[in-house]
């Protein structure tokens, strides 16, 4: 299970994938904010680099629009919570020093007690 989570996170950050329109780079401060397309101009991800390494949050998204993955990284490694949504439910994965600590799936009918 792990390493099927892993590939799909791998998947989803495909900053390193060819990209048939050309990614868009702008300096913010310190950072440099990435945005990566689709073929058809629609937003694939964005997030941002420091010194040439993954930083901050990065988002990505279907054609649609719609948010698939959110996560985060310090330095180029995977840190904190990710979020995975598909079409069962959400996947929320939790990384200590850019490896899988655990994963939880909640699906829709998932109850939650609230008090």
């Amino acid at each position: 299970m792990k390493k099927l989570v892993i590939a799909a996170c791998i998947l989803s950050v495909s900053f390193l994938q060819a990209q048939d329109m050309e990614p868009k780079f702008e300096k913010q401060g310190d950072l440099v904010k990435a945005t990566y397309f689709y073929a058809d101009g629609t937003v694939k991800e964005q997030g941002f680099f420091k010194n040439k390494k993954l930083t901050g949050t990065w988002t990505s998204f279907d054609k649609k629009g719609n948010k698939v993955a959110i996560g985060h990284y310090e330095a180029g490694k995977k840190v904190g919570k990710w979020f995975m949504w598909k079409e069962d439910g959400l996947k929320e994965i939790d990384f200590e020093n850019s490896t899988i600590a655990s994963v939880q799936t909640w699906k829709e009918e998932t109850k939650i007690a609230v008090k």
